[in-house]
């Protein structure tokens, strides 16, 4: 070892003269003659120095001969031949790579036999191990580290930061990377949260030591606590007390660091009776007190500390036991447990914790079990998959389970309106309509024929029933019933007429936002059916849209003109039907004057199909509807549909009523209405 690594050194030396050499012999072939005088003066002070130095390298041990006599003889040939140099300095950076790549298994061997010395506690062979990996690769980030955690454990903390500072450099590469390559900005963001991370971990862990070293008696008390809990073979009555005065004793961020330090959390690892205990399928009393007094543990560690929260998922057992726990018929364990993943769910560290380590494809299920719930444990299993949901990955997973478990389950709950925790299924509901966003999902469950009897099915009790609890439900489904009318197929034609009918029913509701959500569905299931369109009429959509377009609201409104301009396109007793409600078209009137611009393309389409009605077109010469229409079609519209369909309201108008002819003409608009005529045409 100490052969090689003077070797090392030797030829690391050596590598610095060749960088000189090169120096020198671009110096030599400059075509300035003041560096060129400079350059051969070096190079013959050199060669006189090595003349000199001969006697003195002859004493050297043989490899260092070796290598210095190679590097004299480059430094000969080069003055004279820098081609020759140039082939030498290729075959030295093949060497040094593979010097590189056999120092790197070296250094790794090195290190695995400090993690390992480290592991035991015997952190000055930890140390030594470490330091001897640094002597053959400098660089190697995470053997700072590793050796900073161990001079932390020997309390030298001045070697242990000045450590953490070489290793935390990293930061700095981090920021090149995002100025050479922006697009790599999440690959920086979760670089630079690592190393934030590590920052903190590394400043808990100088902390604590100096409290343990001042003699703090609470920072004393866990490592004490702990070394007890380490006796192999007592009672479990004998753990659970000391694990609930452990508990007891973690009051801040420095009981949890020395928890963690004093490797806390492999109690369960060591010690037979507390990992049986823990692991039993069938639990006995004791056994389910221990568990509750673990996860109180695991609680008091790891709240507010992202460092214990990774630590925690790591150990197989604790990891393996989860999803166990969350769905235990034990009340007080589950209870628990969900307070536990809790303390994950509510950030986004831990988020990414919950899905790095955790097979998360059956807790949408298990958490969506809980909706029977009348407790509490109702309201956090929907807290912590509202925060799930922000995860694309836990989106992902849930794909692989939805049709087979989530969808027969959700249909079961929501067919159960009055038998469940009301105000967990509405959040439940809205969870739905979330994971929606995800293509995927949205998809299989608009093709779930049960998912849409059992929407129907709660649409009606919620709506009989009619109590506020109930409501919120009933808001929910809307919603989501909603975000499935993205999409389009033979299931959503099948049920297009039963699906318009509830909302028809639903617009007698006097709860706004309801109404408003009843509208929406109505305004994206009618284009899937014909049939649902007449219906539709038949039961007095326009009169009751107009109405609702009257009393004013900018979504409301939006889906309002929407749906009317649906009916009015393939419906002749629609069309009849708005002219009847809507005198002098004043509502289609006021909104072409909206700003929104979706609103103002509706009602020209809808004020264009509704021309066809005799006395139409005459009810609007007093107005100045062909301005208005004129200002659209001309190309105040950003959106091109805007414009055509203002073009062709514009056509259609003058077709059926001539006499707006000569207002079109004193605003020099017949240019437009040539235009618009290709549209007129073609519809």
């Amino acid at each position: 070892m100490l052969a090689d690594r003077e070797q090392e050194e030797a030829f690391q030396r050596f590598l610095r003269r060749v960088d000189d050499i090169a120096e020198l012999v671009q110096g030599l072939n400059s075509t300035d003659p003041g560096v060129k005088e400079k350059a051969t003066a070096e190079a013959e002070k050199r060669l006189h120095d090595q003349e000199n130095s001969k006697e003195e390298e002859s004493k050297t041990v043989v490899d260092r001969t070796v290598i210095n006599t190679q590097a004299s003889d480059v430094a000969n040939a080069e003055a004279v031949n820098a081609d020759g140099f140039l082939a030498i300095l290729e075959k030295d950076a093949k060497e040094r790579a593979k010097r590189r790549k056999r120092n790197e298994h070296l250094a790794n061997a090195l290190k695995e036999k400090g993690n390992d010395a480290f592991r035991k506690g015997d952190y000055v062979i930890a140390i030594q191990r470490y330091t001897e990996g640094l002597e053959i690769l400098k660089d190697k980030q995470e053997l700072y580290t590793n050796r900073a955690q161990a001079y932390l454990k020997m309390q030298e903390y001045e070697k242990a930061i000045n450590d953490c500072e070489w290793a935390l450099k990293s930061r700095q590469c981090y920021e090149k990377i995002l100025q050479i390559d922006p697009q790599k900005e999440s690959l920086f963001k979760d670089c630079m949260n690592e190393v934030n991370l590590e920052e903190k971990r590394m400043k808990d862990e100088e902390r604590a030591m100096k409290e343990v070293e001042s003699g703090k008696l609470a920072a004393l008390s866990i490592k004490e606590l702990l070394q007890k809990l380490d006796r192999p073979d007592q009672n479990i009555l004998y753990y659970i007390g000391g694990i609930r005065l452990l508990t007891g004793a973690i009051k801040d961020c420095t009981e949890q660091t020395l928890f963690r330090t004093n490797n806390g959390f492999s109690i369960l690892k060591d010690n037979e009776v507390l990992r049986r205990g823990f692991c039993a399928e069938r639990k006995n009393a004791a056994e389910v007190d221990l568990s509750v007094s673990l996860l109180f543990l695991w609680q008091a560690v790891c709240t507010g500390n992202e460092e214990n929260q990774r630590l925690l998922l790591t150990y197989p057992d604790v990891n393996a036991q989860l999803p166990k726990l969350l769905s235990s018929g034990v009340l007080e364990i589950q209870k628990q447990t969900l307070a536990l993943i809790s303390l994950y769910s509510e950030n986004e560290n831990g988020r990414r914790l919950l899905v790095r380590h955790q097979d998360l494809t059956k807790w949408l299920q298990i958490l969506m079990m809980l909706v029977n719930s009348t407790d509490a444990r109702a309201s956090s299993a929907m807290n912590i998959l509202s925060n799930l949901t922000e995860e694309e990955r836990f989106k992902t997973q849930c794909r692989l389970m939805l049709s087979t478990s989530v969808l027969p389950l959700f249909a079961q709950l929501l067919t159960s309106v009055k038998l469940v925790n009301q105000a967990a299924l509405a959040r439940c509901i809205g969870i739905m309509g979330n994971l929606c966003a995800d293509v995927v999902i949205r998809m299989q469950m608009a093709k779930c024929k049960e998912c849409w009897q059992a929407c129907l099915k709660l649409v009606d009790e919620c709506f009989d029933v009619g109590t506020p609890k109930y409501q919120e439900c009933l808001f929910a489904v809307l919603g989501l019933m909603m975000n499935l009318l993205l999409e389009s197929n033979g299931i959503i034609q099948h049920f297009a007429v039963d699906i318009s009918g509830k909302c028809m029913s639903l617009l007698r509701e006097k709860d706004g936002r309801i109404v408003t959500r009843a509208i929406g569905v109505l305004s994206r299931i009618l284009p899937a059916s014909l049939s649902a369109v007449e219906e539709a009429v038949k039961g007095g959509v326009v009169k009751k849209m107009i109405k609702f377009l009257k009393a004013g609201g900018q979504i409301a409104s939006n889906y309002g003109i929407k749906t009317l301009s649906i009916c009015t396109r393939s419906n002749r007793q629609a069309q009849e039907d708005l002219v009847k409600s809507d005198k002098k078209f004043s509502v289609l009137m006021k909104l072409l004057e909206s700003e929104n611009e979706i609103i103002v393309g509706n009602a020209a389409f809808c004020l264009g199909q509704c021309l066809v009605v005799p006395g139409a077109a005459t009810s609007l010469l007093n107005s100045n509807v062909v301005m208005i229409l004129l200002k659209h079609a001309g190309g105040d519209a950003t959106r091109t549909s805007v414009q055509e369909n203002a073009a062709i309201a514009l056509g259609k108008l003058c077709v059926a009523e001539p006499r707006h002819i000569v207002q079109l003409r004193k605003l020099n608009g017949l240019a437009i209405l040539n235009s618009s005529m290709k549209y007129v045409h073609s519809t």
